[in-house]
Formats: C-alpha cells, structure tokens, sequence
C-alpha cells in the first residue's frame, strides 16, 4: 500500500467533474470514478487533494484504484499527518459511545463515514475488539499500527482480531488475509446486552461475530412481547433470548444449523431469565428455511402472539429492489395471518435500498391481502452506537416497525 496515506502532506491532486463537487458540497463524501475527471499516477490508497474542474480546493481524500467508490473525502482542509488525524478520531468516536451507550459492553466503535474514518469498522465485545478494513487507504501499514496502537492505549483490550471478508478485499484490489489474531491471544468471550448474556467467538459467525446494531430493537421488541413467540431468521438468539423473559412459549427459527447451536449455547447461560418468563420450559430451535416454514405454517393454521421477522438483506443493490419488496412481502403476508388479535408483530430490513416508505407501503399492502390492520406502536432503526450522518443516506439503513395487529 502508498505510504502516501501515512504520516505525511497530500501532494497528489484528483480533479473532479461539476457533478463530483456539488456532491461533497452538499455533504455526501463519497466520489464515483465516472465523475472523476483528471488524475494523476497515483498509488492504491493514496491521500489525496480533490479540486473541482477550476482547480479549486476541496478537501482531503482517500483514494481507491479500484473501487466505483474512487474518493472518499476525510477533511474539508488539507491534513498535514494522517495517522494523528486517524488517533483523534478514533478516541473522538471512543468518547461518543462513552455518552450515548448503555445497559451493554458489546457495541460498535467505528461506524465507517458515519465516524469520519471511511472503510473501517470497529466493534466491542466485552475485552476483544473486532475489527475490519475495507478500503485501500485503510489497509495502508501507517494507518494499520495508528489504528492497532491507538486502540490499545485506549481500551487496553484482551485481544484485537481482524474479520476478512475476501470478496471486498478482492473488489478493493487487496493481497489476501485470513482473519486472526492482531494482538493477545484471546478469541472468545462472553458479553452482555440489556442484561442478556451471549457467547461470543472472534472468528466466527457473521460480520464482526452478531448483530449490535439490533441491540436497543431487541429491549423495544420484549417491551411490547407476550404470549407465544416466533423468532424467525433467528440468527444465534437474540431477539428470542430477548423475548424469553415475557413469553410463555418462544421457538426460534434460522437455516444455520452453526447459529442455533449457538444460540442454544447462549440459552444455556441465561437459564434463569428463561425459567422465569417461560415457566421452566425452553427455547425451542428449528432449523428450516423460513419462507417454507411460514407457508406450512399458514397453512396449517398455527397461530402465535408475537412474531419476529429479522432476515438478511433482500436487496444488495437497487436493482434488487422489486424482488426483495416480494420476498418481504410474502414474509410478512404469512405472520399477519399467524398472528392472533392483539399480537405483536416486529419486523426488519437492514437493506439500505428499501426506505422506509417503502417498507411500510409493503407492509400496509401486506396487510391489506392478508386482511388484518396493523397499528404502528414504534419505527425504529438502528443502534445509537450505529449513527446515522447526515447527508451520506448510506448510513442509514436498518428499519424494524412494531406494531399491534387486528381483525
């Protein structure tokens, strides 16, 4: 990787076209290499000067080679040291979390351009920090030791792990790296959120090893829980571990026979908040894929008081926009006629391109076809630990709507 992104003035000048500039001057910090315009040779990574097509000063950059993402800007002003620029956000982002997280020691760190610090996410798990880069300008060596030193100092974690996901460092034009150890030697855990335990392994699971994003969702959704629940997509449990303390009777549905065998792992470790709103019975796991599982279900008649519906993203770009409207639909379709009147239904999207207009008009259509009326109790989105910046829409992205059902 260029040093360039180091500690060191940005010498290297990208030249954007008119519809580049008003783009970063309306907020957003994102440039699509259809709008860049003149470059010089620059290496993969690279800190760089934006101007406009008058030669006009920007910002300050980091570039990719290879990504449709080409620049994405870092500073309005010209930034003389990187790595320095890149150890006061880290600590400024370490402070935020510090004011607006509660009730947890399992949250995110570094949320990406929603932290200032593009292609970089860092999250918590109790003592191990778990971490992934997704850009050149990130996976520099300078900016590798500032991010490792800095969040030693500051957290003193047991361990630091890297999370590689090899498609994007493939994208990102990146030399392969398997995911492991940074530092420590520690890869396990157990964490607590809303006063519910989970196991937690460093180098397994999904994204960075659960769903912190969910966390202030799941205490929302056992809020309004009762009866019996059906947690689909269930992951490793944690919205059904959520519900345990309010439900009579929780089943837990996911195609991932390695993620119930956690979840049922994290049931073991909250045996006496399941005793206590089950009265002694357990969580029932089923694996099954859950667009067959409902249909039967529906067919059959089975009825429950609160269902969940928590899948992965239909919709990884716009152009998958009509069928995951379908897919989410034909979920929500099937629950609404599940559900008993009076029952709560919870229901996501963490695809950033369903909005929430959209989601909702599926959801009011849904219920329309499947004869029910739907009151909204709460339109959530993501954790506090998960901020949305204003003006890069692209942070916001998770949608979960409460709301009560009736005949």
């Amino acid at each position: 990787m260029a040093q360039a992104a180091g500690i060191s003035d940005s010498v290297l000048k990208v030249g954007i076209s008119q519809r580049g500039a008003e783009r970063l001057k309306r907020g957003h910090v994102w440039v699509y290499r259809s709008d860049v315009v003149a470059e010089e040779s620059i290496p993969p990574g690279s800190l760089i000067t934006v101007c406009d097509s008058r030669g006009k000063v920007l910002g300050t950059a980091l570039y990719s080679s290879s990504s449709q993402i080409a620049v994405r800007l870092i500073s309005q002003d010209s930034v003389v040291d990187f790595s320095a620029l890149l150890r006061q956000r880290i600590v400024d982002a370490i402070t935020y979390r510090e004011n607006i997280v509660h009730d947890t020691n399992a949250y995110r760190l570094i949320f990406s351009e929603a932290d200032f610090l593009p292609g970089l996410i860092v999250d918590r798990y109790n003592d191990i920090v778990s971490l992934q880069i997704l850009t050149q300008g990130m996976d520099a060596t300078p900016v590798r030791n500032s991010l490792i030193s800095t969040l030693t100092e500051r957290l003193n974690p047991a361990s630091i792990v890297e999370r590689i996901d090899p498609k994007i460092r493939q994208l990102e034009q990146l030399p392969p790296r398997i995911s492991g150890l940074l530092q420590g030697e520690k890869t396990s855990t157990i964490f607590t959120m809303n006063g519910v335990q989970f196991h937690f392994d460093a180098l397994e699971g999904q994204k960075t090893g659960a769903f912190l994003d969910q966390r202030e969702n799941y205490a929302a959704a056992a809020q309004y829980a009762h009866g019996e629940a059906l947690d689909v997509f269930c992951y490793q449990g944690g919205f059904a571990l959520h519900l345990a303390a309010k439900c009579s009777q929780v089943t837990g549905v996911d195609s991932s026979r390695p993620a119930l065998e956690m979840a049922d792992r994290n049931a073991a470790l909250n045996r006496s908040l399941i005793e206590r709103g089950l009265k002694g019975n357990e969580i029932e796991w089923i694996e099954a894929n859950a667009f067959d599982l409902l249909k039967d279900y529906a067919a059959a008649g089975r009825q429950y008081d609160t269902i969940v519906l928590d899948p992965p993203a239909f919709a990884k770009t716009r152009r998958d926009l009509d069928a995951a409207i379908r897919g989410y639909k034909e979920l929500n379709l099937r629950a609404l006629k599940m559900l008993r009147p009076g029952g709560t239904l919870v229901t996501c999207s963490c695809s950033y391109h369903v909005s929430q207009a959209d989601f909702l008009d599926m959801l009011g259509t849904a219920a329309v076809d499947a004869h029910r009326r739907i009151r909204l109790i709460e339109l959530r989105g993501q954790a506090k630990d998960h901020p949305i910046l204003l003006n890069v829409p692209e942070t916001s992205y998770l949608k979960c709507i409460i709301s009560t059902v009736s005949y």
